[in-house]
């Protein structure tokens, strides 16, 4: 995807020496910046964060601003976290009035860093809504899904394949689904065509919502997280063998088991189990 070279004048000053100014933006492809253009997927995103007067929402890469603000007019705070200096500077000039009124608090820096904390984001007390990096999703997912100070709900826009296979759309469950169907319950709201951003992406995109998000289903169940992780992932190893000759491995370790754990298992494979069952593995 070739760097684009956009122009913006600023609308939203009164200081007419600044309005006057053009900020000078480069799309850049090494930071994933497909800006999305279409109002209604825009409306969908909204609609979906079921948004409070005074909800915290964290934005995740608002690029031009066009997210962000359709958020403002819902939200009681948004913070916005964007990597692109240059962007950054242009976001400085445009929402200049919601800085100033401590509406918006704008952040340069990298997502992955990005410390909650520092903001006093509390667990279950902000909402995480972003059109956000194809080439992070995963990391994006991780940070915040398992941070102590979940966030109470997502909406991201992301690839489409990739929604699809969030919520395992061919009923073959994947490490990604899992990881977050055991934080969350994730909906499909929209597919997006590659053609309502700019510059247009090669694959079409998709808006997906995660509610809900907490750790309740290990608390029910009595069941630590490493423990089911460490199944999870030796479960999903190799995905062409059977899930017993993954598992294997853990018969070495008297606290997975024994023979019975992975004789239970039949001639299924990682992708063949859902969410429950590996649950029910991990409490053996």
């Amino acid at each position: 995807m070739k760097s684009e070279k956009k122009y913006f004048k600023n609308k939203n000053t009164k200081n007419s020496a600044i309005a006057e100014n053009l900020v000078f933006v480069r799309t850049k492809k090494a930071l994933g910046q497909n800006f999305l253009k279409s109002e209604p997927a825009l409306r969908k995103i909204i609609e979906a964060g079921e948004i409070k007067s005074d909800d915290v929402i964290l934005e995740i890469g608002p690029g031009k601003g066009k997210l962000t603000e359709k958020l403002l007019e819902k939200a009681g705070l948004v913070i916005a976290v964007e990597k692109d200096r240059e962007l950054f500077e242009f976001l400085k000039i445009k929402f200049k009035k919601e800085i100033k009124a401590n509406t918006l608090i704008l952040v340069c820096g990298d997502i992955l860093n990005f410390n909650t904390n520092a903001y006093s984001l509390k667990p279950s007390a902000y909402k995480v809504i972003a059109n956000i990096p194809y080439n992070i999703t995963g990391a994006i997912l991780k940070k915040f899904l398992t941070a102590k100070n979940q966030p109470a709900s997502m909406v991201l826009m992301v690839q489409h394949e990739v929604a699809k296979r969030i919520l395992a759309s061919d009923k073959k469950e994947s490490i990604l689904s899992i990881s977050v169907k055991a934080y969350g319950e994730p909906k499909m709201i929209m597919k997006v065509p590659a053609r309502y951003f700019s510059p247009a992406p090669k694959v079409d995109s998709a808006i997906i919502v995660i509610k809900n998000i907490s750790r309740k289903i290990f608390k029910e169940n009595e069941v630590a997280e490493d423990r089911f992780w460490k199944i999870v992932k030796t479960g999903f190893a190799h995905k062409r063998k059977k899930l017993s000759s993954n598992l294997k491995i853990l018969l070495k370790d008297k606290d997975y088991g024994g023979i019975a754990f992975v004789n239970s298992l039949g001639n299924k494979r990682a992708e063949d189990l859902s969410l429950l069952d590996w649950i029910s593995l991990a409490k053996q």
